[in-house]
């Protein structure tokens, strides 16, 4: 395999059965620079522990999936979860400190859906904003941009009431840039007319945290959550996307997320390696200029 493209990041989803350990070292053994880590693995073995494993593997850090789900009324389950977003605030700026040059001190948040037995979509939204309003000064503090994902809609009831990059940047513009941006994810977004739009908005604010591909293939399957695929096995364009990206001023490194079982079920090195050229041929052409 020729040497991956140097903006291509890996999230460690698209290897889940992977350990901590075994994804960094398939990265680096791969030529790959960059890596994006979710907390349970982290936890796992340990925050500290996870910083040192990444910093030995010379691997850049570009964000760490997931902070968010808060959108439950005042009470206990809310405080703790804002407890627990503290907790990946201070994750991310330790691993950001242990990767190597040119790591982004992200955060992905997840809004969170619908509270049990709520029909109040406006009301969720709002309790998202307050969140923020909590946590922003804390990220701020810690060098950390808490990135808002908007998710599809399919997903607004049960896991994000944020669906649009545009009421992302509405919640976001709230708060300064430096501390709370959006995440561009082609699964999440390809199909909105305003997207072109709503990107160079982003870009305009310096709002773009993150920026996520993988591909929407049909028939989607009954478990929704595990319908990414693999880029150029679906039907998404990501030229003019990737064009609007960079035009929007983003530089940083590029996830590459997938969600899929028979992905999963793969040997870790034949994913990364299939991904690397999956990404060449479907969004390096367009992709921003490497840092």
């Amino acid at each position: 395999m020729s040497r991956p493209d140097p903006r291509l990041s890996i999230n460690q989803a698209t290897i889940k059965y992977a350990s901590l350990a075994d994804a960094l070292r398939v990265m680096s053994d791969s030529g790959m620079q960059s890596i994006g880590l979710w907390r349970e693995p982290v936890a796992e073995v340990g925050l500290d522990r996870a910083a040192r494993m990444l910093a030995d593997s010379g691997l850049r850090f570009s964000s760490l999936c997931r902070g968010g789900f808060f959108t439950a009324p005042e009470g206990a389950e809310r405080r703790a979860a804002l407890d627990a977003n503290r907790r990946a605030i201070e994750e991310t700026a330790t691993l950001a400190a242990a990767g190597a040059e040119g790591s982004a001190a992200v955060l992905v948040l997840v809004a969170g859906g619908l509270p049990a037995d709520s029909r109040d979509l406006v009301g969720a939204r709002e309790r998202v904003v307050d969140a923020l309003a909590e946590l922003e000064p804390e990220a701020s503090a810690a060098g950390v941009a808490l990135a808002v994902e908007p998710l599809h809609p399919m997903y607004a009831a049960d896991r994000a009431v944020v669906s649009t990059l545009g009421q992302a940047l509405d919640i976001a513009e709230r708060f300064p840039a430096a501390s709370v941006g959006v995440v561009v994810d082609t699964f999440h977004v390809w199909w909105d007319p305003d997207l072109l739009r709503q990107i160079a908005r982003a870009g305009a604010g310096g709002r773009i945290a993150s920026y996520q591909v993988c591909d929407w293939v049909t028939p989607l399957p009954a478990d929704v959550l595990l319908a990414r695929g693999m880029m150029g096995d679906g039907h998404i364009d990501f030229a003019p996307i990737t064009a609007a990206v960079a035009e929007a001023g983003y530089t940083g490194d590029i996830e590459v997320e997938i969600f899929n079982e028979s992905i999963w079920a793969e040997d870790p090195a034949s994913v990364v390696a299939r991904t690397a050229e999956a990404f060449e041929r479907c969004v390096g052409a367009t992709a921003p200029a490497a840092r």
